[in-house]
């Protein structure tokens, strides 16, 4: 589902805490009853994720991507470009803050710059002069910051509505929310319509992709969550992630037990005991 990948609206900063502490306490008690010995490592609540990604199919389904649709077909390509530019450089101030806590200094200041330059030559963000300039865009937000320090992904998880996550990301939610510009925005009605507004402009910037996912994948449920993780861990890293341990298989206890039988051999042929190297010829005496 490609809104999943998208959809990451907040709310206010303060009750987030509080409501996504106890969101991902019950989130726990029951991935811990709907996972089963043969679960993926990365995905042990896999049964319940499973649950929670058909939720949000179906709203997407219903409600979501008509409105996107609906969106691309009276909105000019123009306005939709400008309507992501403007949101991306108040993305950036975040990134700004991210990168800064994670002591990189370039991209902090590529971040830094893009958002003076746009701000103010690109009419509040609405044009991408610094991308013409060939600054660079770092897009960092804590759940970055928490990997770059070392901090575990953690299992994946399925948050409703929001969509692909894993257990270190949620918990840096209530931090990203109270990062977040327009989630924070202190008239009310101003902040939700531009949340949905920026939810809509993302969902419609992958109708495309939706499409051919529906079309190549199997299983969307494992190709979003292989995507979504492989991805994750490839930013985290910047590009250059490390190779993942791979764990040697363990013989079975039978096997360690009871050696495996030998049979005897009957002696070979003089020509096959000692062949010698390849391409070498037995010579007659």
């Amino acid at each position: 589902m490609t809104n999943q990948l998208c959809l990451q609206e907040g709310a206010q900063a303060d009750p987030s805490y509080r409501r996504w502490a106890g969101v991902l306490l019950v989130w726990l008690a029951l991935g811990g009853c709907a996972s089963g010995p043969n679960a993926n490592p990365r995905d042990p609540f896999e049964p319940f994720n499973r649950g929670v990604y058909q939720f949000n199919d179906a709203v997407d389904s219903a409600l979501i991507k008509p409105v996107a649709i609906a969106y691309r077909d009276v909105t000019p390509v123009r306005l939709r470009q400008g309507i992501g530019n403007f949101f991306d450089n108040l993305q950036d101030v975040w990134s700004f803050v991210n990168n800064a806590l994670q002591f990189k200094g370039q991209a902090a200041l590529d971040s830094l710059k893009r958002v003076g330059i746009n701000t103010v030559v690109g009419w509040g963000g609405i044009f991408d002069i610094a991308s013409e300039m060939e600054i660079e865009k770092h897009t960092k937000d804590f759940g970055h910051t928490l990997g770059y320090w070392g901090v575990a992904p953690g299992p994946y998880l399925v948050l409703p509505l929001l969509g692909p996550s894993t257990l270190r990301d949620t918990v840096a939610l209530p931090v990203d929310m109270a990062g977040d510009m327009v989630a924070n925005f202190p008239h009310v009605s101003t902040r939700n319509s531009a949340t949905v507004l920026r939810a809509v402009n993302q969902r419609e910037g992958l109708l495309k992709a939706g499409s051919m996912l529906e079309q190549a994948a199997l299983d969307k449920y494992s190709f979003t969550r292989d995507a979504f993780l492989q991805r994750r861990r490839s930013v985290i890293y910047d590009g250059n992630p490390p190779e993942e341990e791979t764990v040697e298989a363990v013989p079975a206890p039978q096997d360690l037990a009871q050696p495996p039988a030998q049979t005897p051999s009957k002696p070979l042929p003089d020509t096959l005991s000692n062949p010698g190297l390849a391409g070498d010829e037995k010579v007659k005496p």
